[in-house]
């Protein structure tokens, strides 16, 4: 490859439940130029939630004592929501709690957001099958998707989009056998591509900009799998 773009799909409404959400971004896309070969679609893990109805009014929400113990002086309905969501605390420091999902995603609030969403007593849930709604997307729109998502990482300050839905293309590049330049055969290196074409896109798509999705283009990924494949496998991690 000799070099890759990233275009913001511009023009997105606010998505709500029970919208097409396939159809608003071929729209976008269209006005975009439309898609090539090779593009992948990057598609924020919001808008998807919202058009699923992964939506909860904390108002019809009533806090445990585990919860009002973790909220400290947060509001303890977002911290019952995230509990309902975490099938493991990996680690709290209240009110901040680090869990594993349903996915076995191990991030922050197990995916519970309350930022971008239609009011202050409102959350937002991750999608029940991000790889699932990746592979609607892609079967609609004729493309590789990719579902992002911004996480923590240990160890590094800040958060970086990744990838929690793939459909259409392998997310991991496995470079395991190949020779580097000076002949060393490479025994271990496995690249999270996926994670990388999520973080690209949310330099154009921004927290606050209001641009849900991008095409990025020019490196016409290969074969097929899903955002679980991503996950390290218990037995594997050395910080469990």
């Amino acid at each position: 490859m000799s070099a890759i773009t990233v275009l913001a799909l511009e023009g997105i409404p606010e998505v709500r439940e029970g919208d097409d959400l396939a159809a608003l971004l071929g729209e976008a896309i269209e006005r975009g130029g439309g898609l090539r070969p090779g593009d992948v679609l990057v598609v924020a893990q919001k808008v998807v939630s919202k058009a699923e109805g992964r939506v909860v009014d904390l108002n019809d929400v009533e806090p445990s004592d585990q919860a009002r113990d973790l909220a400290a002086d947060h509001d303890p309905r977002h911290l019952e929501v995230i509990l309902g969501e975490s099938v493991r605390l990996v680690r709290a420091r209240a009110p901040l709690v680090i869990a594993e999902t349903r996915h076995g995603f191990v991030c922050a609030s197990a995916g519970v957001d309350r930022s971008n969403a239609a009011g202050e007593d409102t959350a937002v849930l991750l999608p029940v099958d991000p790889d699932a709604s990746a592979q609607r997307l892609s079967a609609r729109l004729g493309a590789p998707v990719i579902i992002s998502d911004s996480f923590g990482r240990p160890f590094r300050h800040g958060t970086t989009d990744v990838a929690i839905g793939v459909a259409g293309m392998a997310p991991l590049l496995d470079l395991r056998g190949v020779r580097d330049s000076v002949g060393y055969e490479l025994k271990t290196t496995t690249i999270a591509i996926a994670d990388e074409i999520a973080g690209a896109a949310e330099l154009v798509m921004g927290k606050t900009a209001g641009i849900p999705a991008a095409i990025v283009r020019g490196l016409a990924p290969s074969g097929d799998g899903a955002a679980r494949d991503l996950v390290m496998p218990p037995e594997r991690d050395l910080f469990r």
